[in-house]
This record gives C-alpha cells, structure tokens and sequence, in this order.
C-alpha cells in the first residue's frame, strides 16, 4: 500500500516541498535524497488531501537541475 508524502527540503538555500508515493515516511525521504543528494530534509508528513489538492506541490522529478 503506497501513501503520498509531502517532503520539505531545502535545495541551494531555497526552500520547496515535493510530493512522493512510497509505503511510510522514510522511504519518502530517502527517494528525494537519492534524486537530490546535496538538498538537506526538513520535514515529511503525509499527504493533507483537501489542502494540498489547493495548493499542489512539486513532484520528484520536476526538482531536477
């Protein structure tokens, strides 16, 4: 069963939030640190599903350089 997170990073002095399916919050974090290892993580929660359809965060590969 995959859950979607929210996972803050901050990326070359710049703070986002990118959205990722994985099984729990570690795993979460670990896929934005494999696709962006020098981004430091600030937080991951899950997935608020009435705010975040509002407010729609990044997905893993729009972070890309």
């Amino acid at each position: 069963m995959t859950l979607e997170f929210t996972v803050g990073i901050n990326l070359d002095g710049k703070s986002n939030t990118v959205a990722v399916e994985a099984e729990d919050a570690l795993i979460a974090a670990l896929k934005v640190k494999h696709e962006k290892p020098h981004a430091v993580i600030n937080y991951v929660r899950k997935r608020n599903a009435r705010g975040d359809r509002r407010h729609p965060h990044h997905t893993i590969t729009e972070v890309t350089d």
